[in-house]
């Protein structure tokens, strides 16, 4: 049985403390701040909790909601009472850079990167408002813009926690005029890479590592440069990775397509609250 509370209710602490300590499995789409306090008022020790929020990505004792991490990920996420769900630009750049790491192809204090687009629904009310509401004194008529130009984005402690990197990337986001969906592009200089790694050898080691995933795809290795577009997974809860590479000029550009709201957000949140109720992993999901 699902349990929601009514519009009243939310702004009663008692109902909310006990509506949480009632509950099975608590998933929280809630600010930071209320998300820290939604779990302080939790006191049954039996209550597991999956939140949505960027409030507890990088806190001691939370399990990092991306099953595809490590080997072990799914089966800590299975017995894990509190489960942080991944930011939509950390999930792609997660998905990119981890694996590199590990594989020692991506050596941990390397200067890196990362950029891309999101639809505007990534950005919550206030870019809702600024795209769609043509009353609101924050609406504009933007057709792309970037963002997030103090450097302090809210992802990046995740982005640098979870792929290993020493420091977090500079990330250059933009926003575009479409809902959903995004690109997450991480450019890496090879020839500047511990033994200046070719095209072919970097992804052999996303395709060795998701082989066997279900919702995370590698491009195939021949796939040639296009114009990918960022609503092409929308609706669904798949990323898929894709490698560009020039081995003459030593560079190559890996890019991440996924939906900000399916694998990047709520997708992600289901993917997760099915591994811990032991229901088969996709139930729900497309």
């Amino acid at each position: 049985m699902v349990v929601q509370l009514g519009d009243a209710d939310r702004k009663d602490a008692k109902a909310r403390a006990r509506a949480l300590n009632d509950a099975d499995l608590v998933v929280l789409c809630l600010p930071d701040d209320a998300a820290r306090q939604a779990v302080s008022l939790i006191e049954n020790p039996a209550v597991r909790v999956v939140d949505a929020s960027t409030a507890h990505r990088t806190a001691p004792g939370w399990t990092y909601g991306f099953p595809e991490l490590e080997a072990d990920q799914r089966a800590k996420i299975a017995a894990s009472k509190r489960v942080s769900n991944p930011g939509c630009w950390a999930t792609g750049f997660v998905a990119l850079a981890r694996p590199l790491v590990r594989a020692g192809v991506l050596p941990a204090d390397f200067p890196v990167t990362a950029n891309g687009v999101s639809g505007y629904s990534g950005g919550g009310k206030s870019m809702i408002e600024e795209f769609e509401k043509k009353d609101s004194p924050k609406y504009v008529a933007t057709v792309v813009r970037n963002y997030a130009l103090t450097l302090a984005h809210k992802h990046l402690p995740e982005m640098a926690v979870h792929t290993g990197l020493a420091h977090p990337p500079v990330l250059a986001p933009f926003v575009g005029r479409f809902y959903r969906g995004m690109l997450v592009e991480l450019p890496l200089a090879t020839w500047a890479l511990p033994g200046q790694p070719k095209t072919a050898a970097i992804h052999q080691v996303l395709a060795d590592a998701y082989r066997s995933e279900a919702l995370v795809e590698v491009a195939a290795a021949d796939t040639k440069a296009a114009n990918l577009d960022a609503e092409a997974l929308k609706g669904t809860n798949r990323i898929k990775l894709f490698v560009f590479g020039n081995d003459a000029s030593g560079q190559v550009r890996l890019v991440a397509l996924l939906d900000n709201l399916g694998k990047g957000a709520g997708g992600a949140a289901v993917q997760n609250l099915n591994i811990m109720l032991g229901l088969p992993e996709t139930t729900g999901l497309l």
